[in-house]
């Protein structure tokens, strides 16, 4: 394993759902507070998006299980709507500081009315870190696809 291999998840996700579609729940808020969480009973009580280069973003994810807020924030570094996002990537860790800062590259490949999601977070701290993202990050995706594009079970 490579040191970039140590500290960097890929994941990819296909979803039944145009890429600007995809791409909009990625960026809009109003979307956004609708899926942003690693958990069912988890919601997004701050979700704030300057979409362009040099922007910012800040997201929460609230456990209610847990009693926690998790906040990350960053800027945007690439948008090119709708087939990439690059953007920074910091834990909010109290009193205004914050904590190591990595890289989220997200790629929308669309082809028709499907959608692959590839996702890449970089320059992570550690092995253990990258791990915990990786948890939460299949997580988000699976809430994403709960809850923005489940399809209906077809008929037989």
């Amino acid at each position: 394993m490579s040191v970039a291999d140590s500290t960097t998840v890929r994941l990819e996700r296909t979803f039944e759902a145009r890429a600007q579609d995809v791409f909009d729940a990625w960026t809009n808020p109003e979307v956004l507070r609708r899926w942003w969480a690693v958990n069912p009973a988890g919601r997004t009580p701050v979700a704030e998006v300057d979409l362009r280069v040099g922007g910012s973003y800040r997201l929460s994810m609230e456990d209610p299980d847990a009693g926690t807020v998790r906040t990350v924030r960053g800027r945007y570094r690439e948008v090119r709507r709708p087939e990439r996002l690059v953007y920074s990537w910091c834990w909010e860790e109290g009193e205004g500081r914050t904590g190591h800062e990595s890289t989220v590259t997200v790629e929308f490949l669309g082809e028709g009315e499907r959608t692959t999601v590839v996702l890449e977070h970089s320059d992570l701290e550690s092995p253990e870190s990258r791990d915990r993202h990786r948890h939460g990050w299949e997580a988000c995706l699976e809430m994403l696809r709960a809850r923005i594009f489940a399809t209906a079970p077809q008929a037989s």
